[in-house]
């Protein structure tokens, strides 16, 4: 029986909530929130809506029933989504990907508070305090609050009357000077309890005011001479300070905010999430999304922000992220800084989710190139606004000596790497003197019309060394072949790396890094390389035929003959009379061998 939309969509309200599709299986394939249910789960039955692509058509395809939940606002939406998914993992749900348990740093509730880290929470009344993504951050806090405060490490039911019968004695930890004693009655409960205080305004992130505070104290023992008491509170000041240098990134005014930056391409997206409090950064980390629809950035920080909240327990009134949600709560306020501190740490995270994005994508393609390659295609298709992947490209560039020896060469890529068995160079047949422009012309014309009678597939794009001029003269010979809409053809100009398309005024300009233009200069260069080879070839080529021909009764053909079978100048003079004979007449041979003979007897330089 064929799904009915339009009788399922009547009994949807109008309010906040959770809409569940669910297949002819009665399996749950996708989870959504909306703010309003009926517009939003209309919106995929709609043909003409913008948002519906072919990966959406396929779902709801599949849709045999759908199911919803009301809530009170949207952000109640927002949190039930987030679990609902993180339950069930439909079908075509984004996949949060980095799912751990992470590590919490736990200030035990019990008479002289033990302090370790767990994986898991029990709700004993005990403070947690993380999770911490950073093991070794973790781990680096842990060791700063043992050299600065000595806590007992042993679990003994430290009560007042099991201490006062005196049923525990102090251990190693007491010898060694990493517990005061507790257990003895060395030390009190409440001076104990002073420490675990400074332990807590720590791990909130308060580290100016406990630095304060030990500053306040390293004073007034200095004052009171009491310094070996001075000693100890100054290294546990400098410890602070250095830990606070290490971490403090933007004005402690900036009390208690989530900061969160997303980076996408179009299969992932990575979202980085920063703990702020008291203008430290306390907790980080970055999370992977794999896309199943084609997701808005906006629809994949909202699941990322939410995840983010649940795992780590957040209360931030305040989030600030790289542009406007649609998330309406009272409670919450979302900013979207253009200057400031708050800025900076915006681009702080954009800075960590940009790295751990490109970091991914390298490891990724290390182990499947082909996944680099068709990212580069797809990349210059959409830069360079291409109909298709410019799977075979060809580059031409010229060469000259004040007019002479001109060449043309052309390099091929294919699929973004150098085809060297493709490359070509081309004597220049019809030009005279130093015309850039009509050379281009001639090796464009003659590449294209060989192709176009061995019936070779002509490639995707072309691109010529040079400005507007050598580009209408490639389009010139394009047209004269009727072939110049079959191919796109850009020209690049050296002095500002512009890129000129036939017919438009303005250039285009890539960014400076971009892999496009990285791609776009590396057959540019390849080009240059290649031409100048041959035509240096061909100069010094001309250069020994002139002199061979200065000789009497040796002449321009003479000369080749000379150079192909013997290689260099060099050569020929070492020859004997009987293999120059194999080559030249008697006569030529003779008047040869005269003038190296002479050649030999001129004065060096020293001597004239």
């Amino acid at each position: 029986m064929k799904f009915d939309y339009r009788e399922a969509l009547k009994k949807i309200p109008s309010k906040p909530g959770v809409y569940q599709y669910w297949d002819a299986a009665g399996e749950l394939i996708y989870i959504g929130k909306a703010k309003n249910l009926k517009n939003r789960v209309s919106s995929y039955f709609n043909k003409d809506n913008y948002r519906i692509n072919s990966k959406t058509r396929v779902l709801v395809s599949k849709i045999a029933d759908i199911t919803f939940t009301i809530v009170d606002t949207e952000i109640d939406a927002w949190l039930l989504e987030n679990s609902l998914i993180k339950k069930h993992q439909p079908r075509y749900n984004v996949l949060l990907k980095d799912d751990k348990t992470y590590p919490w740093i736990v200030v035990k509730n019990e008479p002289f508070p033990r302090i370790y880290w767990t994986r898991r929470i029990i709700k004993d009344g005990s403070k947690y305090f993380g999770p911490y993504a950073s093991i070794s951050m973790m781990h680096t806090i842990l060791d700063l609050i043992k050299e600065i405060y000595p806590l007992r490490t042993c679990n003994l039911p430290l009560n007042q009357p099991n201490i006062a019968a005196g049923k525990f004695k102090v251990c190693l930890e007491y010898q060694i000077g990493n517990c005061k004693g507790p257990c003895q009655a060395y030390q009190s409960e409440e001076d104990y309890n002073q420490s675990i205080d400074s332990i807590r305004d720590i791990l909130n992130g308060k580290i100016g005011q406990v630095v304060r505070s030990l500053k306040s104290q390293l004073e007034t023992a200095s004052m009171d001479l009491n310094f070996e008491l001075a000693h100890k509170l100054k290294r546990q000041y400098d410890l602070l300070e250095k830990y606070q240098s290490k971490s403090t990134i933007v004005n402690s005014s900036i009390s208690d905010v989530d900061v969160f930056s997303i980076a996408s391409d179009e299969k992932l997206a990575f979202v980085n999430y920063l703990k702020v409090m008291n203008g430290t950064v306390i907790q980080t980390q970055t999370l992977e999304l794999k896309k199943r629809l084609d997701e808005t950035d906006e629809d994949l920080l909202s699941i990322a922000i939410s995840e983010f909240r649940t795992r780590f327990n957040s209360t931030s009134r305040e989030i600030i992220v790289p542009f406007e949600l649609e998330l309406d709560d009272p409670a919450l306020k979302f900013t979207v800084p253009k200057l400031g501190e708050k800025r900076k740490l915006l681009d702080l995270s954009q800075k960590n989710v940009s790295f751990f994005k490109r970091d991914k994508i390298d490891q990724y393609e290390k182990l499947n190139p082909e996944v680099r390659t068709e990212r580069l295609l797809n990349q210059m298709m959409k830069d360079l606004r291409l109909n298709q992947l410019p799977r075979h490209i060809e580059c031409f560039d010229n060469s000259n000596f004040q007019g002479k020896y001109p060449v043309s060469a052309i390099v091929v890529f294919k699929d973004a790497k150098p085809s060297k068995k493709d490359y070509r160079h081309f004597n220049v047949k019809t030009v005279e003197g130093p015309n850039d422009f009509a050379t281009m012309e001639e090796a464009v014309y003659r590449r294209y019309k060989r192709m176009l009678d061995e019936e070779t597939p002509l490639p995707q794009l072309v691109i010529i060394d040079g400005g507007k001029g050598q580009l209408s003269a490639a389009m010139k010979s394009l047209k004269l072949l009727g072939i110049e809409k079959q191919l796109t053809v850009i020209g690049i100009a050296k002095r500002l790396e512009e890129l000129f398309y036939p017919g438009d005024q303005y250039p285009l300009y890539l960014d400076k890094k971009s892999e496009t233009l990285r791609i776009i200069q590396q057959l540019r260069d390849e080009a240059h390389r290649f031409g100048i080879t041959f035509h240096r070839l061909k100069r010094d080529k001309g250069t020994l035929v002139t002199e061979l021909s200065n000789i009497p009764g040796i002449g321009k053909t003479s000369a080749d003959k000379l150079l192909l079978h013997f290689k260099s100048v060099k050569k020929i003079r070492e020859a004997t009379k009987e293999e120059i004979r194999s080559v030249l007449n008697t006569k030529q041979t003779e008047s040869l061998l005269s003038y190296f003979a002479g050649d030999k007897n001129k004065p060096g330089p020293d001597l004239i």
